[in-house]
């Protein structure tokens, strides 16, 4: 929904599915894949989430997973790496304040869906992602569009960060990275 972040995965040769569009994700999803289901459904959001169209505002922390079963086909996997917690005080429903969601469980048992969560299996794939790196076959820090800033610049980019920014930012406390 953030232009720039849309721009940023196009930039290094992703596909994306814009949900400022007037059109269902299923729709946009079969422009691109010809299906309307995937194989395979990663949430990297988490329980920030906020609802598209009407609700964009409000927070809805189940709305990425029930889009994940809604949008896998049958017998298809979900990675949750996305990061959900135990507890979340601040939520603005009182059953996400205690880390309960309201899911569609049923949906993903009646689709047969293996759900894969916790952190990212970094190291089944870390060896395989160096080689890529060090033979300039991915240039990362390209791909998630780094910034290098020093410690006193560190609150503009926590702001920036929450505001949507399409940047990772990398705090050099020292300035001991050559720019």
């Amino acid at each position: 929904m953030i232009p720039e972040r849309l721009s940023q995965a196009k930039s290094f040769g992703c596909e994306v599915v814009d949900l400022r569009q007037d059109a269902t994700m299923q729709d946009m999803i079969e422009q691109i894949t010809g299906s309307p289901e995937v194989d395979a459904f990663v949430d990297c959001v988490g329980f920030e989430a906020h609802g598209c169209g009407h609700d964009h505002g409000h927070e809805q922390p189940a709305t990425v997973l029930n889009s994940a079963m809604d949008l896998t086909r049958a017998g298809g996997q979900i990675g949750i790496p996305g990061l959900y917690v135990t507890e979340d005080p601040g939520a603005e429903d009182k059953a996400a304040q205690k880390g309960a969601l309201s899911l569609r469980f049923g949906l993903g048992w009646a689709k047969s869906h293996s759900f894969h969560t916790g952190q990212c299996p970094v190291m089944r794939y870390n060896r395989a992602l160096m080689q890529a790196i060090l033979f300039g076959r991915v240039d990362i820090a390209k791909a998630v569009n780094v910034e290098l800033i020093t410690l006193d610049d560190a609150p503009r980019g926590y702001a920036d960060f929450d505001g949507g920014a399409a940047k990772k930012f990398v705090i050099d406390p020292h300035g001991m990275v050559a720019a």
